[in-house]
């Protein structure tokens, strides 16, 4: 049963198209998605993503309707991902957004992209006060709630942990996003090979593993050898700094929300560090983990209710918006 505000939440940032209708009290009727995929050996590019979003974005938005059961009338706020994110990506779910406000009058709801996941993250899994730990192809950051804006207690310093996944993937020759494949291919060895170990404070750095991987990969180490110490290292670095995090914060909950969120063996050395920690793991469902219009749509209310909106004369994407930069005014 919907209740109170409707929201259709439009998401665009990369290499998924991807439509929801939530309403005020968290309830998601639909969530509607279709992802480039890039040739193999190749990652995201801009034209082409940009084109497949165009061409699938009336579909995806009728289907998100219809599994709702919700007409266009019945909408109250429409929202669009704003960024951070490929840019002419990023236009083409506000031009959709732009053009469903006019046509129905309805008020318009820029979302940061970032914070859309952890907001999902918490609704789904009813956390409160969390550490949380952001994975995805754009971030790689660990976050506590701290005077109105999500800070930033250690992120990488180069490349997010999502990128090295799917440019080791791509090297390798497999499609992007390579992390379902990558994680497979582990879980098919237990012979680590020594790849670099670099946390510096409580940032990371990934591109020393990121040369080291292809290295191995160039002198004929097996692949499935390759993918094991790659997440062995590189998720034993991302374990260290988000329990100097919560031993800072004095939290006793952290919650992985972004695309990596997805991994297995990723949830499994999170939850050992908080169980020696007697603290409470929680992980984003895996089907809402990747980019999703449900993160924009329920966010969108958030924002909304809290006094967030724009004009379409005055709506906009930012490829660069940090989430630390964004006033979080429905928290406490």
């Amino acid at each position: 049963m919907k209740t109170g505000q409707i929201c259709i939440g439009l998401e665009s940032t990369a290499h998924t198209f991807g439509a929801s209708i939530v309403d005020a009290d968290g309830n998601i009727f639909s969530d509607v998605k279709d992802i480039y995929k890039a040739p193999k050996g190749s990652g995201i590019h801009p034209r082409e993503a940009s084109r497949h979003h165009s061409n699938i974005a009336n579909e995806v938005i009728q289907k998100a309707l219809d599994e709702a059961k919700v007409k266009y009338t019945e909408l109250d706020i429409v929202s669009y991902s704003a960024g951070p994110g490929i840019g002419p990506c990023l236009r083409v779910g506000a031009t959709a957004a732009r053009a469903l406000s006019l046509k129905l009058n309805k008020p318009l709801v820029p979302v940061n992209h970032a914070i859309g996941h952890i907001e999902l993250g918490c609704l789904l899994t009813g956390t409160t006060d969390p550490v949380n730990l952001l994975v995805s192809g754009g971030h790689t950051m660990i976050l506590g709630f701290n005077s109105g804006k999500w800070r930033a207690f250690g992120e990488t310093l180069d490349l997010t942990i999502g990128q090295l996944i799917d440019q080791i993937g791509r090297y390798a020759g497999y499609s992007s996003p390579a992390g379902a494949t990558i994680e497979k291919l582990a879980s098919e060895s237990e012979n680590y090979l020594r790849l670099p170990y670099s946390v510096k404070g409580n940032d990371v750095s990934f591109s020393g593993m990121l040369t080291s991987a292809k290295k191995m990969i160039d002198r004929g180490e097996k692949i499935e050898d390759v993918c094991f110490s790659l997440q062995e290292t590189s998720y034993a670095m991302l374990a260290e700094v988000t329990e100097r995090a919560l031993s800072f914060l004095e939290k006793k909950e952290v919650i992985i929300t972004g695309g990596v969120a997805a991994s297995t063996r990723l949830k499994e050395m999170l939850e050992d560090m908080c169980n020696e920690r007697d603290s409470k793991l929680s992980v984003i469902p895996r089907n809402y983990a990747g980019d999703c219009g449900a993160q924009i749509a329920w966010t969108g209310i958030l924002a909304y209710n809290s006094g967030t909106k724009v004009s379409v004369d005055e709506s906009w994407v930012k490829q660069s918006w940090r989430l630390d930069r964004v006033d979080v005014k429905w928290r406490k």
